[in-house]
């Protein structure tokens, strides 16, 4: 019954409802995933930093946002925004900063947790040669956290993709929006929310196996 369903669709229009919102998923996926863990590796610092001001500061903010569910933070954001500024900014550039500042909570404790991994001793021989502290972690620390936290990194980013579709409940045009335009205009809903979630599926599933890869690769260099 399926298959007789879906060939009432013209693939040709489906596949441009289906492009407009893939590539603002992928847009939402790489900007959140480089602002996360740009914003997280700071997070990460103050955490580690010993003076506690910044480590609370930082905790409340990452455990704060961990604590909240992300449809939740999309909404709170979407509303609150033009409340206090005055103007409205869009879902899509709204949507943009929510992710940003709610995956940063996350790849934080992951940077964190590969700052940790890092032995003492390599901050120690970095200063021993003249290093300062932040030169240590920019040159030494940092890129060793980075390359023993990769897959976990990408494994969020992956969670991060299939969470973008939470951004719906705003109204973006995100790539189960696309969908759903679809499955609208030829009246087949069910259908086209099927396929979303096959196609979601294959996507997940294929960088998943490509984590896996890099993860082997990574620990035969160790």
């Amino acid at each position: 019954m399926l298959a007789l369903d879906l060939a009432f669709f013209d693939w040709e229009i489906i596949s441009r409802f289906i492009a407009k919102g893939f590539a603002f998923s992928v847009e939402l996926t790489l900007i959140a995933m480089s602002g996360g863990i740009v914003f997280g590796t700071l997070l990460a610092l103050m955490r580690l930093s010993g003076r506690k001001w910044l480590d609370a500061a930082a905790a409340v903010y990452v455990n704060g946002m961990r604590s909240i569910p992300l449809v939740m933070v999309i909404l709170w954001f979407f509303l609150l925004i033009p409340f206090l500024i005055g103007r409205s900014i869009g879902a899509e550039l709204s949507a943009i900063i929510t992710f940003v500042a709610f995956e940063s909570a996350y790849y934080s404790e992951i940077m964190r947790a590969g700052i940790q991994s890092v032995s003492r001793g390599q901050m120690h021989a970095a200063q021993a040669v003249g290093m300062t502290y932040a030169q240590s972690m920019r040159l030494v620390v940092l890129p060793q956290a980075f390359r023993n936290m990769l897959p976990v990194l990408l494994t969020q980013t992956i969670i991060l993709f299939q969470d973008t579709s939470l951004v719906y409940a705003i109204g973006a045009y995100d790539l189960l929006k696309g969908f759903e335009q679809a499955g609208r205009n030829y009246g087949r809903p069910i259908e086209a929310y099927l396929l979303a979630a096959v196609v979601y599926f294959a996507i997940s599933f294929s960088l998943s196996q490509m984590v896996k890869r890099l993860q082997v690769k990574i620990a035969i260099v160790r």
